[in-house]
């Protein structure tokens, strides 16, 4: 207190003592985290904000700078309980003290954990995480598309574990923002340029499959693998996608997309490579059985020509050999000619002779003759059939006229039936008055009944 008195000490200016103050505010709280109460919300055209935060006995003044904000993906209100990350510091010009606010969150669940739920629920039932459209990745890897930051510790860790497992795998690297406004945009569009080049075969650029990786951070930081712009361009890749994007337990709306997913852009990268050691110890075995094969093949091959070297004979005895051969081959067919040219011959004379013996008008007249028998057999058979078939028909009617009930009619006798057609054969069957019909031998009558009696 005594130096606040004294005469002698030199006075500070106020932008002095607010400098100051600042310094010591921003060197003993670099981050913080607070939870409050929003009001007082101003957004000027600047794209910063303004806003108070405040609980049920004090507030602070907060300003969020348009690079920070930006990043926000939840609507920011006034009277919205929130919880904040920032920095102390303090307003030179009025000497405010303030915070100067990085990332802001919903209290209770954070509004990004509570957006990638729904876009991952959303993505979900569109079909984009479904194993069946899943691309298998190539057996051999020859070239890699990669996307990512051009100097993100990311990059550095793939290329280290290529090199020392595989380095003659080729990379195309396609840099892109992994972080911040313009970075979704740029990962999509990265995603189709490789595929557009890959179609297009440009440059030679005859990609196996795409890398996609950054580093770790937090769902913040990695939320640019948490837009749907670029999970979308994933599900339309062509080529196979690996999604490497942060650590172990970092999951993103990528790696559900993607076709492949890695823990970590190293673990990406021995994914891809095969181990060049095992490769090497491969080709070793192979080359031992090639070479021993090869040297069987040639020994083989030698023996071979020793043998037809011990056989070879004197081109000219060789033509000797063949003229003889030749000729006798000529008088073997010669001879074989002849000897089937007489059977020919034979044969043509024996046919000749069964034409001149089987002569067709021999036959046929021999076959007219059997004709006419034959004619005159069908007539005389028929004409006997019928006769005989007229007695029979004859016996049949005498014998049919005989048992006739007509014949009965013949002899003075009568068929009575009833309207129904039903033969009467006892008086009770019939009423008086009733009408009955009366068969004569010749015609018929139309009768009815005055009176009946049963005569037995």
């Amino acid at each position: 207190m005594a130096n606040e008195t004294h005469p002698k000490n030199t006075p500070l200016s106020i932008s002095q003592l607010n400098r100051q103050a600042k310094r010591l505010l921003e060197g003993h709280f670099s981050s913080v985290w607070v939870e409050g109460e929003i009001s007082n919300l101003a957004r000027p055209s600047s794209g910063h904000w303004y806003f108070s935060l405040k609980d049920a006995h004090a507030q602070v003044r907060c300003a969020m700078f348009r690079s920070s904000n930006s990043r926000v993906r939840f609507n920011v209100e006034a009277g919205q309980h929130i919880i904040a990350r920032a920095k102390l510091s303090l307003y030179e010009a009025r000497g405010d003290y303030q915070l100067i606010v990085e990332h802001i969150e919903p209290a209770g669940d954070g509004a990004l954990a509570k957006a990638f739920e729904a876009l991952k629920r959303s993505l979900s039932e569109q079909g984009l995480f479904d194993a069946s459209r899943k691309k298998p990745l190539p057996g051999f890897i020859r070239h890699i598309a990669i996307v990512s930051s051009a100097t993100g510790a990311a990059i550095r860790d793939v290329l280290t574990v290529l090199n020392r497992r595989f380095p003659a795998i080729e990379v195309s690297l396609f840099p892109v923002q992994v972080q911040g406004q313009e970075a979704a945009r740029q990962i999509a569009n990265a995603i189709d340029a490789a595929n557009a080049a890959w179609r297009n075969d440009a440059n030679n650029f005859n990609f196996d499959a795409i890398l996609v990786t950054r580093g770790g951070g937090s769902l913040e930081d990695l939320w640019s693998f948490n837009e749907e712009l670029v999970a979308y361009s994933i599900s339309r890749s062509e080529l196979p996608v690996v999604s490497a994007v942060g650590h172990e337990v970092d999951f993103t709306i990528a790696d559900f997309v993607a076709d492949v997913r890695a823990p970590t852009p190293s673990a990406a990268a021995e994914l891809l490579s095969p181990d060049q050691r095992e490769w090497l110890e491969t080709l070793s075995g192979f080359e031992q059985i090639l070479s021993k094969l090869i040297r069987q093949l040639i020994k083989a091959q030698q023996n071979r020509l020793d043998y037809l070297h011990s056989h070879l004979k004197h081109p000219g005895s060789r033509l000797q050999e063949h003229h003889q051969r030749l000729d006798e081959l000529e008088l073997r067919l010669l001879k074989a000619w002849q000897h089937q040219l007489r059977r020919k011959q034979h044969r043509l004379d024996l046919a000749h002779e069964r034409l001149r013996h089987f002569t067709p008008k021999h036959t046929i007249d021999q076959l007219r003759l059997k004709l006419s028998n034959y004619h005159l057999q069908i007539q005389q058979l028929m004409q006997h059939r019928l006769e005989k078939y007229k007695t029979k028909l004859s016996l049949a009617m005498q014998l049919l006229n005989t048992v006739s009930p007509l014949a009965t009619l013949d002899r003075g006798y009568a068929i009575v039936t009833d309207s129904q057609a039903h033969v009467v054969t006892d008086a009770e069957a019939v009423q008086v008055g009733q009408t009955v019909y009366t068969r004569l031998a010749k015609g018929s009558l139309h009768c009815t009944v005055v009176d009946r009696s049963n005569n037995e």
